[in-house]
């Protein structure tokens, strides 16, 4: 089946895909969510040890490449069936690992990150097949809808279900929270990705074969397309934009002294806080989902990078509630960029869509790396990393949003004549 027919036949497999892409940003924030807490728990962790979270989860994703070729061999629905059985797995050995110390919970956390790895590789290619081509992005913000209701959920259950009370400097370690009160939610989200493997093995779907490119003849290798490199990479900086405001803005709050924001007539503490930025790119790939039907692609992604620039510029030379709620907003206009990017990447390659979501998501370690050497900056400053330090930090993320933004306007357009090998 390819994604020029099967109509209808498409609504039951995209329920699915927005079900599997609730569960990947469910994971993926609630693992972003626990770095407050885990830093003021008895593992008393410092400025760079707590971003380590991210290096453990999203350094998964270099794998992305061979786990491509997994997905080559066993084809859409049993590489999905076993990426929830990898993530079951994961959350189940943390735990024993949880007591071992940080290190094994991040050695668990890695595998869990492993399984998500491996279903961002099925998920986003397979949606981008199911349908109208020229709908394509259109299609993956959609689902991107669930994947940020999920990122909504996670923080406020973190909340609820974990403690996450503000820990006052000093205080001695008996007082902190027990790291091991993540043991239960994990088993239960451990059997609920087992319950979806199973309901997901005795489903049907269809089996999606890529289309040749109609624009240029298909390259033997996706390595020499130079539109994917450079998606890539925007894909490597959108994850530092992505993971680094919700990681530093509990210590933007702390650094202006603010305990909890007034928002909606609700005040948030620094991790319900993080339910507003994900809201951001909930409502935000709803209102994509319609927006790129009526305007180009790289069009938007040019002006919502710009005016996530602006925000995160005010921001910084703001204070109070107001600055916390303009890095917030930043959300909303971040909401279309993996999708885009993604889309955009995937362009006129036919055959090699398959190896190239690998290579694409692959680059979703800038989440593993960026966050960590922005911790590395806001600590260098000593005594002022909480202050100074954090400010520095967040400035890193001017430079991501720029890159996203040459690459919308022109390094997304770069084809090479395979005849010729020239760039056209």
């Amino acid at each position: 089946m390819n994604g020029k027919s099967g109509g209808n036949n498409f609504l039951f497999p995209m329920i699915v895909m927005s079900i599997l892409f609730f569960m990947v940003g469910f994971i993926t924030t609630m693992n972003n969510s626990l770095i407050d807490f885990l830093s003021s728990s008895k593992w008393m962790l410092s400025y760079s040890e707590k971003q380590l979270v991210n290096t453990a989860f999203f350094g998964a994703y270099l794998f992305s490449v061979p786990l491509s070729y997994l997905l080559n061999r066993l084809g859409y629905k049993t590489s999905a069936v076993l990426s929830l059985l990898v993530v079951s797995a994961g959350f189940i050995l943390v735990y024993p690992a949880v007591s071992l110390g940080y290190s094994a919970f991040l050695i668990s956390m890695f595998i869990v990150a492993l399984g998500i790895t491996l279903l961002q590789i099925v998920l986003n290619p397979y949606v981008l097949a199911l349908g109208d081509p020229n709908e394509a992005a259109s299609r993956l913000n959609l689902v991107g809808f669930f994947n940020s209701a999920a990122t909504v959920a996670a923080p406020l259950l973190v909340t609820v279900f974990i403690s996450t009370g503000d820990i006052e400097e000093g205080i001695s370690n008996e007082m902190r929270s027990e790291p091991t009160e993540v043991r239960i939610p994990f088993l239960v989200i451990a059997g609920i990705s087992f319950i979806l493997c199973l309901l997901l093995y005795f489903s049907r779907l269809p089996e999606i074969s890529e289309q040749k490119s109609s624009n240029i003849e298909v390259l033997e290798s996706p390595y020499r397309c130079p539109h994917l490199l450079f998606g890539a990479l925007a894909i490597f900086f959108y994850m530092g934009v992505e993971i680094g405001i919700p990681s530093f803005l509990p210590d933007r709050m702390k650094a202006l002294n603010i305990n909890s924001v007034s928002f909606g007539g609700i005040e948030w503490n620094t991790t319900g806080i993080l339910a507003i930025y994900w809201g951001g790119l909930m409502i935000g790939r709803l209102l994509g989902t319609f927006v790129l039907k009526i305007i180009r692609v790289r069009t938007a992604l040019v002006a919502y990078s710009l005016m996530a620039i602006i925000l995160l510029a005010i921001s910084l030379v703001t204070e109070g509630e107001f600055s916390i709620i303009l890095m917030l907003s930043c959300g909303f206009f971040n909401s279309i960029m993996w999708g885009s990017i993604f889309n955009l990447a995937s362009e006129d390659l036919g055959g090699n869509t398959k190896r190239a979501s690998g290579i694409i998501c692959s680059f979703a370690i800038g989440g593993a790396l960026l966050p960590p050497l922005m911790g590395m900056l806001q600590q260098s400053f000593g005594e002022e990393a909480l202050e100074t330090g954090t400010t520095f930090a967040l400035s890193c993320l001017f430079f991501y949003y720029l890159y996203i933004l040459v690459f919308a306007a022109k390094l997304s357009t770069i084809r090479i004549n395979r005849k010729s090998s020239s760039y056209i």
